[in-house]
């Protein structure tokens, strides 16, 4: 009797064991899909930062191991993962396998495209309408690639930008007004009286930039001290240029703000408010193009032509800019204009004698009587 009591005791251990086991084994491998799942499905959202691979099946359309397409079967797309896909049948749509390689045997064929991510695609007679693709390599994490904005998405984004630099400028043209009118008012003025020899001066200045810091460099480079200035002396020599620049870009655009608003004569006050109105009216004339070629996001050929013209409008303003800068050695150079309320005489025409020089009497008439007739 306790023998055999012994024997159902020893025997329901044994199977206790094996469903503790099996329990063991069904949670492991759980865990191990899980795990692998979470894998493929990090693998798949790097691939599909490349647009050609945007169509791969999500994680949740992968089955674990081995599986075969049937003759006469007709499903949508397939994909497995760990294990081989045998398509006798007709895949209709993409057929993918994450480590594993996709075999289409004769009377298979695949509608769509095949992906082999770390495997290959064979073809046994088979057919596959779409792309073949093996992909193999490293596919950890990848820097995201920004999405592609259009539509009045990219209108806003456009416009936001554009609105932003007229801000700026505006923030910029009225700390000038405050602290440099006269050296704004001087760069206007070399403009006015030469535009093409203003531009053509910027546009020898924008070649000889670079040369220029080169030969900078180069100079610094000769004493020790130098060589440690060369880090300071690039950041102000590129400050320098970016302000002369500024400067020149801001001038123009009083002078054009000034073409509609005039110059006030009046007051102080009415100067100022004259000059802050034709910098703001004037640098909306030059940024208007900018918020065109915004308001065209949505059709890119409209935006390039925009954006073209655009460009060139703020180039030629900013190269004759620099040149009238430059000329005006930034402003601190005002040109020297004649009174027209002044007479012009000359020393010929003075109606005095001048100064150490005897003054010719005046001859007169010879007689013989002696006296003058």
């Amino acid at each position: 009797m306790i023998t055999s009591l012994l024997r159902v005791v020893r025997g329901a251990s044994v199977v206790l064991a094996l469903i503790v086991s099996a329990s063991r084994g069904a949670a492991q491998s759980t865990a191990a899909k899980t795990t692998q799942r979470a894998e493929l499905a990090a693998v798949l959202a790097t691939l599909r930062h490349d647009a050609d691979t945007k169509t791969l099946p999500t994680a949740e359309q992968f089955t674990f191991g081995d599986r075969t397409v049937a003759a006469g079967a007709e499903p949508g797309p397939v994909a497995v993962a760990n294990g081989t896909l045998h398509v006798r049948g007709t895949v209709n749509g993409d057929a993918a396998s994450w480590h594993g390689n996709i075999v289409v045997h004769e009377g298979g064929r695949i509608t769509g495209n095949a992906w082999a991510i770390g495997g290959k695609v064979l073809l046994e007679g088979g057919a596959v309408e779409g792309d073949m693709r093996a992909l193999d390599g490293d596919f950890g994490p990848l820097e995201r690639v920004p999405e592609t904005l259009d539509g009045a998405a990219a209108v806003l984004h456009q416009g936001a930008l554009a609105f932003g630099w007229l801000v700026v400028l505006l923030a910029v043209g009225i700390g000038v007004l405050v602290f440099a009118s006269p050296n704004l008012n001087a760069v206007g003025d070399a403009i006015t009286r030469g535009f093409g020899r203003a531009f053509f001066a910027g546009l020898a200045a924008e070649f000889a930039l670079l040369p220029l810091m080169i030969l900078l460099i180069v100079a610094l480079c000769l004493t020790v001290l130098g060589i440690l200035l060369i880090p300071f002396a690039i950041v102000a020599y590129v400050l320098a240029a970016a302000g002369l620049v500024t400067l020149g870009f801001l001038a123009m655009a009083q002078l054009t703000g000034q073409a509609f608003v005039g110059v006030g004569t009046g007051a102080e006050i009415d100067r100022r408010a004259k000059a802050l109105q034709s910098m703001l009216l004037g640098l909306v004339v030059l940024l208007a193009p900018w918020f065109v070629a915004s308001a065209l996001a949505w059709s890119p050929k409209g935006a390039l032509v925009m954006r073209t013209l655009a460009f060139a409008i703020t180039w030629v303003a900013g190269t004759a800019g620099l040149g009238a800068a430059l000329m005006s050695r930034a402003g601190k150079k005002r040109p020297t204009r004649a009174d027209p309320n002044t007479a012009s005489t000359t020393g010929w025409a003075t109606p005095t004698p001048v100064a150490g020089v005897a003054a010719a009497r005046r001859p007169a008439p010879y007689t013989t009587g002696g006296t003058p007739r």
